[in-house]
């Protein structure tokens, strides 16, 4: 099991650096990665004609995004929380010795610490208010929208992240000159014509070989 995570490393990160500055500690969302890691080999199957890294991308983003979810509001990393106090001590220290308020610049020569991140460790003292809370105000059509509302793509932002990963994850799988084409088709705009120049291979050729891998890519990202 160890060894299978220990191969699977870089997979999970690429998952974890997603849900980054979110409050959360990387090494936290780390370990909830892996918990969905091994949820993945529990239930893999051979014969599911994908690779168990593919298909395991769906049990990891799920498992973070889950515990995101049931940990309730916005989590404040230790270090900020840390931070906060620090100044706070500063502050009251500050306000009983000279009878006024410090500054943000005055914090900073004596914290050594950029205003940025003092500005953030004060504003999370601040209460935050829920996602799903209805704002008073209304939109064009005359509807209460809540901040979540307000802030969504109305697409299912889970699947678009999982198909990129998979998609990633399935070219790296190919051959070289599979990669080759691909690469040179969808990421550099070239045309058929322009690739089997390159490689030195009939147009023919690359439409098959370009046809297959689709295929095959679009049976994998499906099954996953």
């Amino acid at each position: 099991m160890e060894k299978l995570i220990n191969n699977n490393n870089g997979l999970i990160w690429s998952i974890v650096k997603r849900f980054m500055n979110r409050g959360y500690e990387v090494e936290d969302l780390y370990q909830i990665g892996c918990i969905g890691f091994i949820k993945s080999i529990k239930r893999f199957d051979t014969n599911f004609e994908v690779k168990l890294s593919t298909y395991s991308v769906p049990y990891i983003l799920g498992e973070i995004k889950r515990f995101i979810r049931d940990d309730g509001p916005i989590k404040i990393s230790r270090s900020i929380k840390e931070l906060s106090v620090k100044i706070n001590e500063l502050k009251k220290h500050h306000l009983n010795k000279y009878g006024k308020e410090i500054t943000i610049e005055e914090i900073s020569k004596e914290l050594k610490i950029s205003k940025e991140d003092i500005a953030i460790a004060i504003e999370s003292n601040n209460t935050i208010e829920s996602i799903d809370k209805v704002d008073a105000n209304k939109n064009n059509e005359g509807k209460q929208l809540s901040f979540l509302d307000k802030i969504s793509t109305g697409k299912n932002e889970e699947e678009l992240i999982t198909n990129k990963i998979v998609i990633k994850q399935l070219i790296n799988e190919l051959e070289d000159r599979e990669k080759e084409i691909i690469l040179l088709r969808f990421f550099k705009d070239k045309t058929q014509m322009e690739v089997s120049k390159i490689l030195g291979i009939s147009q023919v050729q690359v439409s098959r070989i370009e046809r297959k891998i689709l295929e095959n890519m679009k049976r994998k990202l499906t099954s996953a």
